[in-house]
Order: structure tokens, then C-alpha cells, then sequence
């Protein structure tokens, strides 16, 4: 499951961060897949958790927008993540309008459980 985190700046508005939360689990689905995590389109609770934080007066990004994706560390999924981030970028720029975005992907190595 990914972890997304996403921090914004006081100016986006409330609408764009909505369909941002609208766009984003499948967006990070798709930039995440591999062979050892599928993605079959039929995203479940849990499946992708975003958290959404307004950027505070000490924060020191300029950026409209930085989403951070963690997500368990796969040979497969690392060897192209560059690619991955990329795209993940220009989906989210494109459905936000925004001109300032940036996205960092991790892959710990890690474990996860739910029940």
C-alpha cells in the first residue's frame, strides 16, 4: 500500500485539492505497479493512503504542491522509478493545472499488514 503524502501551499484551492484526492490513488497506482504488486483497476480501502497537509508558516518550500509517494521497495518497481516519478508528476500538473509541482517517491524496504 502507498503512503502519499501531500503538502500544499495556502493558495491552491479547496477544489483543486479535492480533485487532486479524487485522481491521485489511481495515479499512484499505475506509477507504482509491478509484477509483485498488481494493479487491477479496482482500488479497495486502504489501498492507498493520502494525507494532506497545508504547508505551515515555517515550511520552506515555494512549490504550489510536493506529493510524497512511499511505497515497499521491489527490484522491479526501483530499476525505472525515475520514469515513474516522472510520469506521476505531469499526471498530477496536468489534472491540477498548477506549474509548481514536485513529486518524490520512496521505496524503503518494508513491510505491511492490514486487517
Amino acid at each position: 500500500m502507498p503512503l502519499v503524502e501531500i503538502n500544499y501551499a495556502p493558495h491552491v484551492p479547496h477544489a483543486v485539492l479535492k480533485d487532486l484526492a479524487a485522481m491521485l490513488p489511481h495515479a499512484v497506482s499505475l506509477a507504482v505497479e509491478c509484477p509483485e504488486e498488481p494493479y487491477d483497476g479496482d482500488l479497495q480501502p486502504g489501498d492507498v493512503d493520502l494525507r494532506f497537509r497545508p504547508r505551515g508558516p515555517f515550511d520552506s518550500t515555494g512549490m504550489d504542491i510536493v506529493v510524497e509517494v512511499r511505497s515497499k521497495y521491489f527490484e522491479s518497481r526501483a530499476k525505472n522509478r525515475q520514469d515513474r516519478v516522472d510520469d506521476l508528476c505531469s499526471a498530477i500538473s496536468d489534472a491540477t493545472g498548477l506549474a509548481d509541482v514536485g513529486v518524490y517517491l520512496s521505496l524503503p524496504i518494508a513491510a505491511w499488514a492490514q486487517t
